[in-house]
């Protein structure tokens, strides 16, 4: 007896439970045992075979006596359905992630900051851990999150401004800022008041107009402007700035630390903070890769922070 093909009937819609389920019979020889083994009525795993023998064409199964026995296409469906359950079940459990043997490339988008507190570290650890991944530093510019997005970057190190569905975070440690200006500055002799602050001059990183500093939207919720006498696009080479002038930069205060000894550093009166993040997206949220990388740098940041 042959059975047609059912056209009514797609193929896309077996499923993997109802092929294990005739894998099941066809190793039991056995419609009940199955059943029992599955924890299925018998009514309902006759219902699957005969969907099945209309979407193969075939009957699957014969009587002889009171046992039944494949045909030989059955025996053919059977064996590809072994291999497609056992690539499936491959494909549902992440391959084991060896950073020693890893090859590839892994994008960090980040600003002046981390690059020149925290790269240094991570690319020393990958030399010596995963020598095969290459990174590619990717300016966040102040568009970090959408450089995710657009799939420009793996992942963000610094302050992000936007959450949602689409990232995942997770933080480093808060900063605060710092005053950075000549050590023969009059405002160096002691700790600056916000009221002395206000009455400085100047040096404002823009960050190229892509992101504005928290301490500057605190101060404009107070009520407060900047006297700015200078606007750079970046911190990087502020200390050649403000050494030998009257002018003052605010910068976050760990990097403060890096920015040279020719210069003072003292607190910013500005009562705020910022978070330092990490975020990636969903698309590697879940990579053996990804993940490893991940811990590996929120370490490396955490303990030296």
């Amino acid at each position: 007896m042959t059975t047609p093909n059912d056209p009514g009937i797609d193929p896309l819609s077996i499923d993997f439970r109802t092929l294990r389920l005739l894998e099941r019979v066809h190793s039991l020889r056995s419609f009940t045992r199955a059943a029992d083994e599955l924890g299925l009525t018998q009514s309902a795993v006759s219902y699957a075979i005969d969907k099945l023998r209309h979407v193969f064409g075939d009957p699957l199964f014969a009587r002889q006596g009171r046992s039944i026995h494949p045909t030989a296409r059955c025996d053919k469906i059977v064996e590809d359905t072994r291999h497609l359950i056992a690539s499936y079940r491959q494909m549902a459990h992440p391959p084991a992630f060896d950073p020693a043997t890893a090859s590839g490339t892994f994008s960090i988008a980040c600003n002046y900051y981390e690059r020149a507190l925290w790269l240094p570290g991570i690319v020393h650890a990958l030399r010596a851990r995963a020598p095969g991944i290459t990174l590619n530093i990717v300016d966040a510019g102040g568009t970090g999150p959408q450089r995710l997005l657009d799939g420009e970057a793996d992942l963000l190190i610094g302050p992000i401004d936007r959450d949602g569905p689409l990232l995942h975070s997770r933080p480093l440690y808060e900063e605060t800022y710092a005053c950075v200006m000549d050590p023969a500055h009059p405002a160096a002799r002691e700790p600056l008041s916000l009221a002395t602050y206000l009455h400085l001059d100047h040096v404002l990183v823009t960050y190229g107009g892509r992101w504005t500093s928290r301490y500057i939207t605190v101060l404009a919720e107070m009520g407060h402007d900047l006297r700015v006498a200078l606007r750079v696009p970046s911190p990087a080479g502020l200390e050649s700035l403000v050494a030998g002038s009257d002018l003052v930069g605010t910068v976050p205060h760990r990097l403060s630390r890096v920015l040279g000894q020719s210069i003072h550093i003292t607190a910013c009166p500005v009562p705020t903070s910022i978070t330092i993040h990490t975020a990636w997206t969903a698309l590697n949220h879940r990579s053996a890769q990804h993940i490893w990388l991940r811990t590996l740098i929120h370490t490396l940041i955490t303990q030296s922070a």
